[in-house]
C-alpha cells in the first residue's frame, strides 16, 4: 500500500485527523476523552507542538496544530501509539485502536487557518440529526433547499455550545480555556480589539454556516490531496516533501494551479465577451464565477483576489464565492458553464 505523503517544515500548520479502524469508536467514554487531551497536551513539551483547536468525536478526531520544527509525524506517532496502547489495555482489547497513519493538511495562510478551523469546530453538529450531514450537503447541491426552522437552528447552536470535547465553546466565550490551547492566532483573525469584540466576531464567522444551514468543507482547493494554499506555497512543498512520486499520487498531483490571467480567459470565452464588460454589470454572474474559480482552480487567497478585482476586502470576496455557490444550486446551465471552465484550466 503506498504511503502517504508527509510535507514537514518549520512552522507548519496541519490540519491533523485520524479514524478508528474499520469505522470503530475510539472513544469509549469521557475517561478516554480526557486522557487524550492530556497526550495532547504533553506534545508541548515533548515536541514543542502548539495545539490551536480540537474536536473529539466518538470515532474520530480532528486537530489544528503547529509545528516549531519539523517533527510533525514523530509528535503524532507517540500520541496515536501511547493512546492506542493505553486504550487496548483499559479496555482489555488487542489489534489496530487506529484506521492506518493519521492524515495531516498543511494550510498556507491565515484566511486557510480560519476556515479550516471553522470547519473543525461545527464537526459535532455536521451530522444526519442536525440536517447538516454528506447527503444533506448532497441535496444542497443537486438543487434550493429550504431554510432551517429557527427551532432547528436554536437547537444546532445549542448542541455546539455545550459541546464538552471541543475548543470551540472556550473560543466563544462559553467555557474557560485550556491553558495548553494556543488561542492567539484564531482570536485574531476575525477581527475586534477588545477579548469580547473577538469573541463575538468568531462566534459570527464560525455560526453563520449553521444558520443558512449549508456548511460547506474547504477541501475542494486542496492540492494533491495535503496543501490548502497558493500554487507558489504548493510547488514550493512539492520540492521539499518526502515520498516517491512513483508510489504516491499526491506527489505527482501537486502541479501548478490555472493563474488568474487564465481564469480570466476561460471566462471571457465561456461568455464571449471581455471582462472590461461583464465584471463591474450588475446582477451578472461573471466576477462572483472569477473569484470562485480563483478559489478553486487558482487556490488564490481571498485577499489576494480582493486585490485583484479592485481592492475588495477578503470578507466580501467570500461572500461573493458563498453567493456564486448557492446561484450554481438553483442553476444547472451555469453549473454546466463552470464546469466546462473548470475542465479547460485543468489542462
Amino acid at each position: 500500500m503506498a504511503r502517504a505523503l508527509r510535507i514537514q517544515c518549520p512552522g507548519g500548520r496541519y490540519h491533523v485527523t485520524a479514524r478508528g479502524n474499520e469505522r470503530g469508536k475510539i472513544f469509549w467514554d469521557d475517561v478516554d476523552r480526557f486522557h487524550f487531551l492530556e497526550l495532547l497536551s504533553d506534545l508541548g513539551k515533548r515536541f514543542g507542538t502548539r495545539a490551536h483547536a480540537y474536536v473529539l468525536m466518538d470515532n474520530h478526531y480532528h486537530l489544528l496544530l503547529e509545528n516549531p520544527e519539523p517533527n510533525l509525524s514523530r509528535a503524532m506517532h507517540w500520541c496515536n501509539v501511547s493512546y492506542s496502547v493505553w486504550f487496548n489495555v483499559r479496555h482489555r482489547r488487542s489489534g489496530h485502536l487506529l484506521q492506518g497513519r493519521f492524515a495531516a493538511n498543511i494550510v498556507q495562510d491565515d484566511a486557510g487557518w480560519q476556515e479550516v478551523a471553522r470547519y473543525v469546530h461545527l464537526n459535532p453538529i455536521r451530522v444526519a440529526r442536525f440536517g447538516l450531514d454528506k447527503s444533506a450537503r448532497a441535496a444542497s447541491h443537486a438543487g434550493p433547499i429550504a431554510a432551517p426552522s429557527a427551532e432547528l437552528v436554536a437547537e444546532r447552536l445549542r448542541a455546539l455550545h455545550e459541546y464538552r470535547w471541543s475548543s470551540y465553546p472556550a473560543y466563544a466565550g462559553y467555557r474557560q480555556p485550556l491553558s495548553w490551547v494556543w488561542r492567539e492566532s484564531l482570536e485574531r483573525l476575525c477581527g475586534g480589539n477588545t477579548e469580547a469584540e473577538r469573541r463575538a466576531a468568531l462566534r459570527e464567522y464560525t455560526e453563520e454556516p449553521v444558520r443558512q444551514g449549508v456548511l460547506e468543507p474547504p477541501w475542494q482547493r486542496l492540492v494533491a490531496g495535503v496543501m490548502l494554499g497558493t500554487a507558489g506555497f504548493a510547488e514550493k512543498l512539492r520540492q521539499q516533501a518526502h515520498g516517491n512520486p512513483r508510489e504516491q499520487k499526491a506527489l505527482r498531483a501537486s502541479t501548478c494551479a490555472a493563474s488568474w490571467e487564465q481564469i480570466v480567459a476561460a471566462l471571457e470565452q465561456a461568455k464571449g465577451e471581455s471582462w472590461n464588460d461583464f465584471a463591474g454589470r450588475h446582477g451578472d454572474w461573471g466576477r462572483d464565477a472569477a473569484l470562485w474559480l480563483g478559489r478553486r482552480a487558482g487556490r488564490l487567497r481571498l485577499a489576494e483576489l480582493g486585490r485583484l478585482v479592485g481592492n475588495m476586502d477578503y470578507a466580501v470576496v467570500s461572500k461573493a464565492v458563498a453567493r456564486l455557490e448557492q446561484r450554481m444550486r438553483t442553476d444547472p446551465q451555469l453549473r454546466a458553464q463552470l464546469a466546462s471552465v473548470q475542465l479547460r484550466l485543468s489542462k
